[in-house]
């Protein structure tokens, strides 16, 4: 018989194979997107037209799965209808909740829609109690997704100082900053991840092979140099090499992924109510990988916590692909705070 579950995995669908592979591998919510910039993974190929999501939550709901959906970018004053349109598409679907920042959008949602439940995105950079609470008493959000800057000291005084569900991010890309305060590509794109749903427009992002090596830019701007066998990932300003001090290297933040894996104890016995998988972006044979590795080690922890170790082939399938082939802890691990 299957552990009882304390710990909710949520694993990212970009489209409807990934989804599919993620409800079918254990996953016990998955969240999508729709087809546009009202997300914060708006690139071309992914997210979900009418049809998919249709197909997505019946097939995700016949399993036992719940289905959120992200609409968790900002709205400019001329494009306001398109993010209400779909938060009202999203109550039409009957999704399990929707994952929003924007007040408006919460304020609209929670009048509009009352039984809907309201999750507050990462995007919405809540990284106090009393930010969470904030958003709990004026709009009645049930969930609040942490960035990814806090330790597990802070995450511990953020849940026992409210009612509010805490998610966090268990494994995938790492963001150094705050998310939904992040500015970076503006300045090179003129577009800003925050109400654009891309760190780097595909449109801006150019390679090109030269004498020196294999070049990303974006915007024309020279973000990295790789030699000839080293992995190229997908370029954002923060993970560009720098020249600082006639030294070129990370100076923002490396290539690397987050795994949180040794973690899920702590996680569980601090009360954490879900652990969330990034990588909306990614194909659905990631999404197979991390949900399989994911959910047996929940599992594991659920049984046994005093006795959880991880698994050297969780590991191992998880170096496979792991960004940059490496692993942190990020801020979680910072045992003097």
């Amino acid at each position: 018989m299957a552990a009882e579950r304390s710990l909710e995995l949520v694993c990212p669908a970009g489209s409807l194979p990934a989804l599919k592979a993620a409800v079918d591998h254990g996953a016990d919510c998955v969240y999508m997107g729709f087809r546009d910039g009202t997300n914060a993974r708006n690139f071309a190929g992914l997210n979900f037209d009418e049809a998919a999501a249709v197909e997505g939550i019946r097939y995700a709901r016949a399993r036992g799965a719940k289905v959120f959906v992200a609409i968790n970018t900002y709205p400019e004053a001329d494009s306001w209808p398109r993010w209400v349109s779909a938060v009202d598409r999203a109550a039409a679907l009957e999704v399990d909740a929707v994952i929003l920042a924007d007040m408006g959008l919460l304020r609209h949602a929670a009048k509009h829609h009352p039984n809907l439940r309201l999750h507050l995105s990462v995007q919405g950079s809540a990284t106090s109690y009393e930010a969470v609470n904030f958003y709990h008493e004026h709009f009645g959000i049930q969930r609040a997704v942490l960035p990814r800057v806090l330790s597990l000291a802070q995450v511990e005084q953020v849940i026992q100082n409210t009612p509010v569900e805490i998610e966090l991010f268990g494994f995938g890309g790492l963001c150094v900053m705050v998310e939904g305060r992040c500015f970076l590509s503006s300045y090179v794109t003129g577009e800003s991840p925050n109400t654009g749903g891309v760190c780097s427009p595909a449109k801006a992002v150019q390679w090109q092979e030269t004498p020196q090596g294999l070049e990303s830019r974006l915007n024309g701007v020279l973000l990295d140099r790789y030699a000839p066998a080293e992995a190229a990932g997908y370029p954002t300003l923060c993970k560009g090499r720098f020249e600082v001090n006639h030294e070129t290297y990370y100076a923002i933040e490396e290539p690397t992924s987050l795994n949180t894996l040794e973690l899920l104890p702590q996680m569980l016995d601090l009360g954490v109510a879900a652990v969330k998988i990034e990588g909306r972006q990614r194909s659905p044979a990631y999404v197979t990988q991390v949900t399989r590795v994911w959910r047996a080690a929940i599992d594991a922890a659920a049984r046994a916590p005093q006795d959880f170790h991880v698994d050297s082939r969780w590991r191992s399938d998880l170096d496979k692909i792991a960004e940059g082939s490496q692993h942190t802890l990020g801020a979680y691990h910072r045992p003097w705070k």
